[in-house]
């Protein structure tokens, strides 16, 4: 099949979410897999051409396998007679789109610093003269989220030692205590710390990524791999601030976007993921908002002591347990009782806090997105309110 890329219109690129929707396991498996190898290409800025996208629809629709799509691009690009400008970038978002997408198409995974190179080598085979081969000089690279400055990454001597032993104190570890805070704090960490390691020269973030995903796959996690496609860049700035320390400018390491990205990778969270909130000094409209400038909504009189495990970290926990007291409550509802108008602030600041402490808690935790969720305390948000409503 011969297919013309020019002209095509933006309706005929691919509905990842019909083929979703549909529930045919092997078209979505497919479907899944084009949907973050493609996404992943904004990483580096990259944009796949019209022709990929036809040969992924004919793959996910099964006119072809993965390996014919992979032929069919190869291919496409040895008898690509005219060339634009930009050619090169669409060529490599391209094989490296189909190549990932063969990745996440099999089950196969190996946990050692041999499996992390190999998924490199996959990824960029037939793209990098160097896939699969660790960089044998130091690197920098100008960040925009840093204004210009650069994290500071593993001296090339040491790659495959420090890669080691990152994999090493992972694979000893133990998550079977952990509260489900802990967990995607320690995977965040985790996959931050193989990223700032950076042991080839090109393509990190989506090796990284790539093995990120099929790591969580084999820890049991039904991975929310939207996530991978609709915030690639905001994983890669993520990363860069989770690495990022210049303690002569007051900026210290700050790995709460990445977890805010794992929160809502693992728990189905709703976290804003804004880049323009990880810029180091930011103009003042790219800010992450404060709450709404209304006071909050605290009791007159609250009890004179509060024992330890019932005092939250912020005033604005309690407002938001006073003001959903002993009834359940949609978003926009306590929004409203709250007189609050900005629903990202109100997540970042009241909701999210509360639920990681455990004073609210979802009426369907197992369905964050369900049509009817409603938020309600918990145990220890009832006594909270009890305290306080007794002290009166």
């Amino acid at each position: 099949m011969q297919f013309n890329c020019k002209g095509m219109t933006e309706e005929q690129y691919i509905n990842f979410d019909e083929y979703i929707r549909q529930g045919e396991p092997q078209k979505k498996a497919r479907a899944d897999a084009w949907r973050v190898a493609i996404g992943l290409q904004a990483v580096d800025g990259l944009k796949t051409s019209a022709y990929l996208q036809e040969t992924a629809r004919r793959n996910i629709e099964g006119d072809i396998t993965i390996d014919e799509a992979k032929e069919l691009v190869n291919q496409y690009y040895i008898k690509k007679n005219s060339h634009d400008e930009g050619d090169a970038n669409v060529e490599e978002a391209d094989k490296v789109s189909t190549n990932i997408s063969k990745l996440l198409q099999t089950d196969s995974f190996t946990y050692s610093v041999a499996g992390f190179a190999s998924i490199h080598r996959a990824i960029f085979n037939g793209v990098f003269k160097h896939a699969g081969r660790f960089r044998d000089y130091d690197i920098t690279k100008k960040e925009w989220v840093l204004r210009g400055d650069t994290v500071f990454y593993a001296h090339w001597e040491d790659l495959q030692m420090t890669l080691q032993y990152d994999l090493d104190q992972e694979r000893q570890f133990d998550y079977k205590s952990l509260e489900k805070d802990q967990l995607v704090e320690h995977i965040a960490k985790f996959v931050s710390g193989l990223w700032q390691i950076h042991p080839f020269g090109e393509g990190n973030t989506r090796t990284t990524a790539i093995f990120t995903i099929k790591y969580l796959r084999s820890l049991g996690f039904d991975v929310n791999n939207d996530l991978f496609e609709q915030h690639s860049w905001y994983f890669r700035n993520a990363l860069v601030r989770a690495n990022y320390r210049n303690v002569a400018k007051g900026i210290d390491y700050e790995p709460v976007f990445l977890v805010h990205f794992f929160r809502n990778l693992l728990l189905g969270e709703e976290n804003a993921l804004k880049n323009r909130y990880m810029m180091i000094d930011p103009p003042e409209e790219w800010k992450i908002p404060e709450a709404e400038q209304t006071p909050d909504k605290l009791p007159d009189k609250l009890p004179d002591k509060l024992p330890d495990k019932l005092l939250p970290k912020n005033k604005k926990i309690i407002s938001l347990v006073m003001v959903v007291g002993l009834k359940e409550f949609s978003i926009k509802e306590m929004l409203e009782h709250l007189g609050l108008k900005n629903r990202e602030s109100f997540m970042e600041v009241y909701l999210n806090p509360a639920l990681k402490e455990k004073f609210v808690r979802m009426r369907y935790p197992d369905k964050p997105h369900h049509p009817r969720q409603k938020y309600l305390l918990t145990t220890k948000g009832t006594v909270l309110y009890n305290e306080i409503i007794s002290s009166h």
